[in-house]
């Protein structure tokens, strides 16, 4: 098999920022998110409502060994009952802070601080932490306001380099990783542009439709799973809006056929 044969695993998609596939021959899971549709948010903190339940639960997802989770700090990543799942998974991966608040089975990855994990079969599968910002602007302006956020990066020996953005909003963040890693081979774009009127002005907390285009384009991507675009009421962009900015930017190809597949 090839090894940038960009259909050699699936991804499953549950909704919002969840998906689930098999590398190396562990299984990961991104950000845990099975509640259903209701109103969630922390006190002093603007609600978030939930729109659609998640395409699955806990019980579908078989084995787990590993939870890549961009932040856990907002429900739209990790909900109540993704909270609850962390406990049956050896090995959580998260921001420096998210690792310290979990606590045991958690670990913090800093920038390009990579974990080496054992595969069942012999050999190791890299993951690397890379940047994040989540919203517009510098790091230092966003961070006390949404918090920390990390992405991604997945490498070893004869495997596809695969991309998990996180709640990513800042494209020079993704021109750093691609002067890494690219070209990609699969990438897990959290999109939506989701936006809450009294941060920032309302601009997009992660990346919008076109700006989704414009990472996989900077990545090389040969295929992208585009995620975190539905299911919650502060997504201002779903699966038209995606389908349409890669079309325009003459990437349409790239879109992982059996997301375009789906409802």
């Amino acid at each position: 098999m090839s090894q940038h044969d960009t259909a050699q695993f699936p991804v499953r998609v549950f909704g919002g920022p969840t998906a689930l596939f098999e590398y190396g021959g562990l299984r990961f899971l991104t950000d845990p998110t099975f509640d259903g549709p209701g109103e969630y948010g922390a006190p002093g903190r603007p609600g978030l409502k939930k729109t659609a339940p998640p395409a699955g639960s806990p019980a579908d997802l078989g084995r787990l060994d590993v939870v890549l989770l961009s932040h856990d700090e907002h429900a739209d990543n990790l909900d109540t009952s993704g909270r609850a799942l962390l406990a049956d998974v050896p090995l959580t991966l998260t921001t420096p802070a998210g690792g310290q608040r979990l606590g045991d089975g958690a670990k913090g990855l800093a920038d390009w601080e990579s974990v080496e994990l054992d595969r069942p079969g012999g050999g190791t599968v890299t993951v690397t932490g890379v940047p994040a910002i989540h919203g517009p602007g510098a790091r230092e302006d966003v961070e006390p306001i949404t918090g920390q956020v990390v992405g991604f990066v997945l490498t070893g020996d004869g495997l596809p380099t695969v991309y998990v953005s996180g709640d990513n909003a800042s494209l020079d963040a993704v021109k750093e990783i691609a002067e890494r890693f690219a070209p990609v081979d699969t990438a897990i774009l959290f999109a939506g542009a989701p936006r809450i009127p009294v941060l920032y002005g309302g601009e997009p907390l992660v990346l919008d439709s076109a700006q989704a285009a414009e990472a996989a384009r900077i990545l090389g991507a040969r295929r992208v799973v585009p995620v975190h675009h539905d299911s919650w009421a502060h997504f201002t962009e779903g699966r038209d809006d995606l389908e349409a900015a890669f079309t325009a930017a003459g990437l349409a190809d790239r879109l992982d056929p059996d997301w375009r597949q789906r409802a």
